[in-house]
C-alpha cells in the first residue's frame, strides 16, 4: 500500500512539474507575441501618419495618388510579413508547450 502511495504522490509530482514547464514556456511565448503585436502596431501608426502628412502635403493630385499607392503597397506587404511571422510564433509556441508531454506520452502504450 505505501508503494502505490509513493507511486501517486511522484506521479502528482511530476505532472505538476510538466505543468509548470508548460506554463512557463506559454508565458514566455504569449509575451513574445505581445510584443511583438505592440512593436508592428507602434511601427504600422508611424508609417499611417508619415504617409497622412506626405498626403496632406501633396501639390497635385498625381502625386497625392502616389502617395497613396506607395503607403497601400507597403503596408500590405508589411501586413503579410507580419503575419507570417506570427503565424511562426504561434507554430513555436504550440512546438515549445508540447515538449515537456513528450516524455509521458511516449509512456502511454499505443501512443505510438
Amino acid at each position: 500500500m505505501a508503494q502505490n502511495f509513493d507511486d501517486i504522490q511522484k506521479l502528482g509530482k511530476d505532472n505538476l512539474d510538466l505543468a509548470v514547464k508548460s506554463f512557463g514556456t506559454v508565458s514566455k511565448g504569449f509575451q513574445a507575441i505581445a510584443v511583438e503585436v505592440a512593436d508592428y502596431s507602434k511601427k504600422s501608426f508611424e508609417e499611417s501618419s508619415a504617409a497622412a502628412e506626405k498626403l496632406f502635403g501633396a501639390k497635385t493630385l498625381d502625386k497625392a495618388f502616389e502617395i497613396q499607392s506607395d503607403y497601400f503597397k507597403n503596408a500590405y506587404e508589411g501586413f503579410v510579413a507580419q503575419a507570417t511571422k506570427m503565424g511562426e510564433l504561434y507554430a513555436d509556441l504550440a512546438k515549445e508547450s508540447y515538449k515537456p508531454y513528450e516524455g509521458v506520452i511516449g509512456k502511454i502504450p499505443g501512443a505510438k
